[in-house]
């Protein structure tokens, strides 16, 4: 057999093998794809009809947004909870939701986004809307499907900016906001997670458990008010109680359905760090990162990713345990796995923030004319 014929077969066997396994990934996935494409159709049937528009939007962004999102909301508190009936954990939280809405609703003259909304390119709401503005969320479904954490501001955020600084501004928030978290976490894992492994041993106290659901729902309610903004660019700016109970309403059942498939695949993101399954671990990354979201949430409405901050207190987390090794050899080989992880789940979520660029550039022309402008 010549060089030629030979090198031919190889390449058709590995071509062979890939559209396989595209085949087998189409076949597996063949009724999420299905949603993914009725659902696309619906959006560009939709778009012209401002008000029906807004409303679609709202509710893909609604479920993919919180879907995304759980991993670091509620991520921790689903994993450690993993043997309590799912309805009971989506009442807990599901509650919490509706008084933080609530209690924005009230303050902020009806606006549901804790005033996230009012910064410079975001204050207004849409007068019509393009069609990849609704495809937007339908982005970040396939995204979660497929177990990538990704920046759910930048993607729902960015295709709704009309001022280049609006981007800019929560860019440099979320990056601030991941390396801050990350230095956060090492000290805090340093000195706090040393005293737990000395002296909390064996099977964690009954105590801590509703220390942590008090945590988490802390955690929450720090979230919501963060990234609420996020599903609510879609709608006006001010909701009337029709609005809000429909806004209530169908994020509420949307947390029922997350519940019962216990978060999801992307929920895998959360298992697999280092320990984080027990009730004791999870309490401390649940209270270190809602004191994060305190703290960014009172030093300005600018919105953030708080998936970036999250991710930033993760690998600080898995850092500082592999530094806590005694053994060099093993703290080498530690450390080696932290930073394969941390860059892993730096490069998806850097994803979001490329396509949330791709998206605004193509969707307005003031934001592309000032980018260009800047750049030339």
């Amino acid at each position: 057999m010549g060089q030629k014929a030979f090198t031919e077969r190889i390449d058709s066997k590995k071509l062979g093998k890939s559209s396989y396994g595209l085949f087998d990934l189409a076949k597996k996935e063949k009724n999420f794809l299905m949603i993914v494409a009725a659902l696309t159709f619906v959006a560009g049937m939709i778009t012209p009809y401002t008000q029906a528009a807004a409303w679609f939007g709202f509710m893909l962004a609604g479920y993919s947004a919180i879907a995304n999102d759980s991993i670091q909301s509620i991520g921790t508190f689903i994993a450690s909870n993993s043997k309590t009936k799912w309805y009971i954990l989506w009442l807990f939280i599901g509650l919490i939701f509706i008084a933080a809405i609530a209690n924005s609703w009230i303050v902020n003259d009806g606006d549901v986004s804790s005033g996230r909304l009012t910064a410079k390119g975001f204050e207004t709401a849409p007068t019509s809307f393009q069609f990849l503005q609704l495809a937007a969320p339908l982005i970040l479904l396939i995204l979660t499907r497929f177990k990538m954490p990704v920046s759910t501001s930048f993607l729902l955020l960015n295709v709704f900016a009309t001022k280049s600084s609006g981007i800019t501004s929560v860019l440099n928030k979320s990056l601030v906001g991941y390396l801050l978290a990350f230095v956060v976490a090492i000290i805090v894992w340093f000195i706090v997670g040393k005293v737990l492994n000395k002296f909390v041993k064996g099977k964690a106290a009954s105590w801590w458990k509703p220390v942590q659901w008090i945590t988490s729902g802390f955690l929450w309610f720090q979230w919501v008010q963060q990234d609420s903004s996020n599903i609510a660019i879609f709608l006006p700016r001010q909701l009337d109680v029709i609005e809000l109970t429909c806004f209530v309403g169908f994020i509420f059942l949307g947390l029922g359905l997350l519940f019962y498939l216990k978060g999801d695949r992307i929920q895998e993101i959360v298992t697999e760090k280092a320990g984080i399954t027990d009730v004791r671990a999870a309490t401390l990354v649940d209270f270190t990162y809602a004191c994060l979201l305190y703290y960014f949430k009172t030093l300005n409405k600018i919105p953030m990713s708080t998936t970036w901050v999250f991710l930033g207190l993760l690998a600080g987390r898995e850092v500082a345990i592999s530094l806590s090794k005694k053994r060099a050899k093993k703290r080498s080989k530690s450390l080696v796995k932290s930073f394969k992880m941390m860059s892993k789940d730096f490069a998806i979520a850097s994803v979001g923030l490329i396509i949330s660029l791709i998206l605004a550039l193509a969707i307005n022309e003031d934001v592309r004319a000032e980018i260009f402008a800047s750049l030339f």
